[in-house]
């Protein structure tokens, strides 16, 4: 598995005393260390999730219909929501080309996006963020179209009549295996620390 690395719109910048950031322009900030076990957690936590989600889409066969969501996405969103539940997080799937306009990137998810749509090598990134007036520590991860995605979000003619039906503004769709699909977002809410020589 890849190391996340730390990224964010911001530059956050690791000193002795602490993790500051950095946002042109503006004032040095000093925002939280954040915690190595928290890192992990969350990292493994999405690991399993995406496990999830290629075991599911492999396990699909046949022509897909209504019952595919409720066999392969659903669990995905149900996972994510216990997740949120049980650590107090905001996980999301976010994507350019969405199907549900619920899953629509925001800027901050779309910059992230971008960087790993023209740089492959890039699993997963940590940025300190602000969300719905939190601010705390955001991780991204990559979620990759398998080829048995393609049998929902392949060529457009190609999509099943239940998509194409329900789905009036679906975007999701003329991937490719290996391309980016979307993002994992997780948010982790932190109180600031208050600055304090050490």
């Amino acid at each position: 598995m890849k190391r996340p690395v730390l990224f964010t719109s911001v530059l956050l910048v690791v000193a002795t005393a602490g993790m500051y950031a950095i946002d042109p322009g503006r004032e040095v900030v000093r925002v939280p260390r954040p915690d190595p076990d928290m890192l992990a957690t969350v990292v493994a936590s999405v690991e399993e999730l995406d496990a999830l989600r290629s075991e599911l889409a492999a396990s699909f066969e046949g022509e897909p219909d209504a019952s595919t969501f409720a066999r392969v996405c659903k669990p995905v969103g149900a996972r994510s929501q216990e997740l949120a539940d049980e650590h107090g997080w905001k996980v999301r799937q976010l994507a350019l080309k969405n199907r549900n306009p619920a899953n629509t990137l925001d800027p901050d998810a779309e910059l992230v996006y971008r960087m790993m749509d023209a740089t492959p090598d890039i699993m997963g990134l940590w940025v300190w963020a602000e969300r719905e007036g939190q601010e705390g520590f955001r991780y991204y991860r990559r979620i990759v179209v398998e080829r048995s995605c393609l049998a929902c979000h392949g060529a457009k003619e190609e999509r099943p009549a239940f998509i194409k039906e329900g789905y009036p503004d679906d975007r999701a769709y003329g991937f490719r295996p290996g391309d980016l699909r979307g993002v994992y977002s997780v948010f982790v809410p932190a109180e600031r620390e208050t600055p304090h020589s050490e």
